[in-house]
């Protein structure tokens, strides 16, 4: 990791964007950007005094039309580290629930003058839309299947304080393919970083255009985790399942669950991941879950707020530098 302080002025390496709307059109110079702000988080997060005031006078709105205990509560606690002001809107009870389009409501939040928007929705392209409605910097907490981008900056500041670096190691991504953002966005990034990505599922699970995101596509566990330096298993997510995609739970975790036999086949010190939350048992052995040699999801979790600190500070000093609206 590069030393970079917290009282850097971020203008000198210019992060170019006003919005963080996916891992799709970031340089590998914005990444790396990212990680480095957000591994200096991390010390800043382990000492007794973990505020600033990099937020200071700046309004955050964390706006989550699906929920998600974990991503909220980890934007809420960077937000308020950073010194900012935090409201969470509670989208079950307010107008939307009533008829209010999704216009409708970028119009009233642009009308309180928030500085950053976190937004959360179920269908693809939604935070997009509200993007180019608000002039508040927009941060995408997850659209649909399309993009998930801090949870990707955050597997991969893990994997880069594990292992080093990213560019050469061999990451394999298994389960439900097809219905995860986590995927897609961890695909593209891994990919832009110089990491050698293959994708682990049963056919059922996998997108029809899975050859074009540039993976090597296994079907088989043993296969695809031969020698790998990584093992990403994704949740089984059944609420965006309509149909049967699996024979049973049963048999998919005999096929396609993380034991310590299937992980034999990856390399001695491969590293376990998974985005969470985790349905033990399905995708992965509660055991295996939990062995604090070979499992980093523990720390997926820290290092998730520490990598939403980093966004948001960059986003917000980004006002300086004339950031382009392209992302």
């Amino acid at each position: 990791m590069a030393n970079i302080s917290l009282s850097s002025d971020l203008s000198a390496f210019r992060f170019p964007h006003r919005h963080l709307l996916g891992i799709d059109g970031l340089s590998p110079e914005d990444i790396t950007l990212l990680l480095d702000l957000a591994d200096a988080y991390v010390a800043q997060n382990r000492q007794r005094d973990k505020k600033s005031d990099v937020l200071r006078g700046r309004t955050v709105i964390n706006l989550f039309f699906e929920n998600s205990t974990r991503t909220q509560t980890s934007f809420e606690l960077a937000g308020k580290r950073l010194g900012g002001d935090v409201l969470n809107m509670s989208v079950s009870s307010s107008s939307i629930k009533k008829g209010e389009t999704l216009i409708d409501t970028a119009m009233t939040l642009n009308a309180m003058h928030p500085d950053v928007l976190i937004v959360r929705h179920p269908d693809a392209g939604a935070v997009q839309l509200l993007s180019e409605k608000v002039n508040a910097s927009v941060i995408n907490a997850g659209d649909g299947r399309h993009e998930h981008p801090t949870q990707a900056l955050l597997d991969a500041l893990t994997i880069k304080r594990r292992k080093g670096h990213l560019d050469h190691l061999t990451v394999a991504i298994s389960g439900d393919i097809l219905h995860s953002r986590v995927a897609r966005s961890n695909i593209q990034l891994l990919n832009l970083m110089g990491a050698r990505v293959r994708v682990v599922a049963p056919l059922t699970l996998l997108p029809a255009d899975i050859d074009r995101l540039g993976v090597e596509v296994h079907h088989d566990m043993r296969e695809g985790l031969t020698g790998c330096d990584i093992v990403m298993m994704l949740r089984l997510q059944t609420e965006r399942m309509k149909g049967m995609f699996v024979p049973s739970i049963r048999e998919y975790f005999h096929f396609f669950g993380l034991d310590r036999e299937k992980l034999s086949y990856a390399k001695p010190d491969a590293l376990v991941m998974h985005p969470g939350p985790m349905n033990r048992g399905v995708e992965i052995d509660s055991e295996l879950a939990d062995d604090i040699d070979r499992s980093v999801i523990r720390e997926q979790v820290e290092m998730g707020v520490a990598v939403r600190m980093a966004c948001l500070d960059v986003l917000t000093r980004s006002d300086a530098i004339n950031p382009s609206d392209d992302l």
